[in-house]
């Protein structure tokens, strides 16, 4: 039986670059869009960021997730989530946090204990205040802010600042892209999906070295080639590989976005759409905004021209 890897040709042609102004100018109308999205709308924060109550409980049998995650609902104490760890029977429940006083969350606490029944060992109680939940989205964007400045000073230091530009750049335009997703959709923006968000810069920023280290390569190899004609190169040689990765992990999270539960759900759907939009941002906006920030070869600027440079030195 064939693998995946034979129906891929090993040497394509496809001229990646030729749509790069349309597809630069594209993505920046949908990062402006999606910081509008987020400034006018808001994201919808679960309770990780807007503050609870959460319970841990262990059940004498294996916990039913539907049925408890029915039960809760009929309780109307608006979102609740339900996580299971440890043992089939360990839960963690939190519920968002109630309107009023301390009372308030204490008759919450009452109606979960009345709703679960005395069976259940109640093992921890706590209240999230809505100061804590400030504080999580407050080091929620410095974790992502560190990590884009990271893999800057990464790339920085293993090529040229060119290539740093381009990729922070590229970085900025997925973690929008897929932030804007959380707006228009509604989904809860919980802890997990800032996880999606953090996984989606590091998986986009895996595949844009790659391709920068093959461009690196070729401006070793090919001294007289046009830079747009050189990274077109470059990203048809490493096109089948971006394939595979892609497709393998798209399989992978698309089990998890189908049968992992609702518990799971934003984390999976975020990271489908931020391996689509990442492995696009690597082709589409990292390597042409490589050609536009002036990328020098041994001190002198690389031509764009790419009718005589192609004539002397051919794609293979």
């Amino acid at each position: 039986m064939k693998g995946l890897a034979s129906y891929i040709p090993a040497r394509t042609h496809i001229d990646f670059m030729r749509w790069r102004p349309f597809t630069i100018i594209g993505s920046g109308i949908v990062c402006a869009a999606a910081l509008v999205l987020y400034i006018v709308v808001g994201l919808n924060y679960g309770v990780d960021f807007r503050g609870g109550i959460m319970v841990e409980i262990r059940a004498p049998q294996a916990i039913e997730m539907s049925a408890m995650r029915s039960t809760l609902n009929r309780l109307n104490l608006g979102e609740a989530e339900i996580q299971q760890f440890g043992q089939p029977t360990d839960a963690i429940i939190r519920v968002e946090s109630q309107e009023g006083d301390e009372k308030a969350q204490l008759r919450a606490v009452q109606a979960i204990r009345g709703a679960l029944g005395n069976q259940v060992e109640y093992r921890r109680v706590e209240f999230v205040g809505p100061k804590v939940g400030a504080e999580l989205v407050e080091k929620g964007i410095i974790a992502t802010v560190l990590t884009i400045l990271g893999i800057a000073i990464y790339v920085w230091f293993r090529f040229e600042w060119q290539f740093g530009v381009a990729a922070v750049v590229s970085i900025l335009h997925d973690v929008m892209a897929v932030i804007g997703l959380f707006a228009v959709t509604g989904m809860v923006f919980d802890l997990t999906s800032l996880a999606a968000v953090l996984t989606v810069a590091g998986y986009s920023i895996n595949d844009t070295v790659v391709i920068f280290d093959r461009v690196r390569e070729n401006l070793r190899k090919y001294k007289q080639m046009g830079l747009i004609d050189l990274i077109n190169l470059s990203v048809n040689e490493t096109l089948s590989r971006t394939i595979l990765t892609t497709a393998t992990t798209l399989l992978a999270v698309s089990c998890l976005a189908l049968f992992g539960g609702p518990v799971i759900r934003g984390f999976s759907l975020a990271m489908l759409f931020g391996l689509i939009v990442g492995t696009y941002s690597t082709v589409y906006i990292a390597a042409p905004l490589v050609i536009y920030t002036g990328l020098k070869r041994s001190g002198r600027l690389v031509g764009e021209e790419s009718g005589p440079a192609r004539a002397a030195e051919r794609m293979p």
